[in-house]
């Protein structure tokens, strides 16, 4: 029988420092709620305090930080019910705009609650109420305070769709003791992918499988049908193009290849969809300043025959313009920040491309590239290339969108069969008391 691993020092002074950190922690909260990245009417979750009482009876705790984490947690929430019909869903996460998600699609078994801090006294508070018969860490948030007190807590934990990236490998390439330490609290791991399952394998001192990403399980994004139609009246038979999930950079780049495309098209519109809806004025200052005629869905200003970029500065809907258009370069992939989900326009008639910045979803990209439906582009002149002969030549457009989206739906079921399979194989039966 394998000795249980001894905490590294490293981990004894973090907690140690985080307990006396309180005043700290909650300074921090404050500064966060000026800024808009808290809720105010449920601030106290942060803190460990609950918003509602404890469900009688099995209750699975399963956390995601943010948007995308959460995302991925619908269709594992869903199938668990439906296997686990008598129990109930905790699922935490740590942004408003995931919270606001959340409460929009769980299913009625399951409820949102904002994440506690990692400071040890808020992670005591909360795990004393809702007392989880099983928790489940969505993706890669290893927070010291909650693994541990969650291990001390919780008969059985699992990492699902585990991810490490390259920068997070480095830092706890560093620390090795700790990050072994605290990976030994989960009784199972599922890497998202293979360069993931590596990373995990090196750091954990054990072998890591996966059964691919979760997040090729999610339903597709959801649609106001009213807007999506008010939309494709505006957009007529114009030509357009997307550029989902930008991050600064790559609005320039969007740009760009407006312009260089204009002439050849007339007509075109362009639909930028920032990652970060609050930076949409800046985009659209970015764009008038090359004499475009701009539009900001945020400030419901029409799409009319005169907007050449449309800015898609909203929250959650991001599925009517994946649908309006059918042409999507998903942002993150230029800029470094390891590209963003490309399955969500995949599932909906999207042809893909996408800088060379993927390590977020790597076998997800090849995948996608392998079957035809995804095409990699490293610059503006690259992708001014790809978009004109999509524009230009339907059939290979047409072939690209059927290539991806059959890329996408023949996963989706086997990873889910498979992750639940693991979950549920080794989940015990018993019932944390009241």
């Amino acid at each position: 029988m394998t000795e249980p691993l001894k905490k590294p020092m490293g981990l004894k002074i973090y907690r140690a420092a985080s307990r006396a950190a309180e005043p700290v922690a909650n300074f921090a909260l404050n500064r966060r709620l000026k800024a808009g990245k808290e809720d105010e009417t449920r601030i106290d979750e942060r803190r460990g305090v609950a918003g509602r009482p404890r469900p009688d009876g099995r209750l699975i705790w399963i956390h995601g930080a943010s948007v995308g984490e959460s995302l991925s947690v619908l269709p594992l929430v869903k199938r668990l019910s439906v296997n686990r019909p008598d129990t109930f869903f905790l699922v935490t996460t740590g942004t408003v705009t995931s919270a606001k998600l959340m409460s929009e699609r769980l299913p009625e078994n399951a409820f949102h609650q904002y994440a506690p801090l990692d400071h040890p006294e808020f992670v005591r508070i909360f795990l004393e109420h809702w007392r989880p018969d099983a928790a489940l860490f969505v993706e890669s948030e290893f927070w010291p305070n909650l693994i541990i007190a969650a291990r001390d807590a919780t008969p059985y934990m699992a990492l699902i769709n585990g991810r490490v990236s390259p920068k997070s490998y480095a830092d706890w390439k560093s620390q090795p003791n700790a990050i072994k330490y605290l990976l030994s609290s989960f009784d199972l791991i599922l890497a998202q992918d293979h360069q993931n399952a590596e990373r995990l394998t090196a750091l954990a001192d054990k072998q890591i499988n996966t059964f691919g990403n979760l997040k090729h399980a999610s339903a597709p994004l959801p649609v106001d049908e009213n807007e999506l139609t008010r939309l494709r009246e505006a957009l007529s038979e114009r030509p357009s193009w997307l550029a989902a999930s930008t991050h600064p950079g790559e609005e320039d780049i969007a740009i760009a290849v407006h312009k260089s495309l204009a002439a050849e098209f007339p007509g075109l519109v362009t639909f930028i969809a920032p990652r970060h809806p609050d930076r949409g004025a800046d985009i659209a200052e970015a764009a008038a300043a090359q004499g475009l005629r701009v539009a900001r869905r945020s400030e419901t200003q029409a799409l009319t025959g005169e907007t050449d970029i449309y800015i898609a500065d909203t929250l959650g809907e991001l599925g009517i313009f994946y649908r309006l258009t059918d042409i999507a370069f998903i942002g993150g992939s230029i800029n470094p920040k390891g590209g963003h989900n490309p399955l969500e326009p995949a599932r909906l008639g999207g042809a893909v491309l996408h800088g060379p910045q993927t390590f977020n979803f790597a076998d997800t990209y090849r995948d996608l590239r392998k079957a035809g439906g995804a095409a990699l582009v490293r610059n503006d002149q690259e992708l001014s290339h790809a978009v004109r002969r999509l524009l230009n030549d339907q059939r290979t457009r047409r072939a690209m969108v059927d290539a991806a989206r059959n890329a996408a739906e023949t996963n989706a079921e086997r990873v889910l069969n498979d992750i639940c399979d693991a979950i549920t194989s080794r989940m015990p039966e018993t019932t944390v008391p009241s």
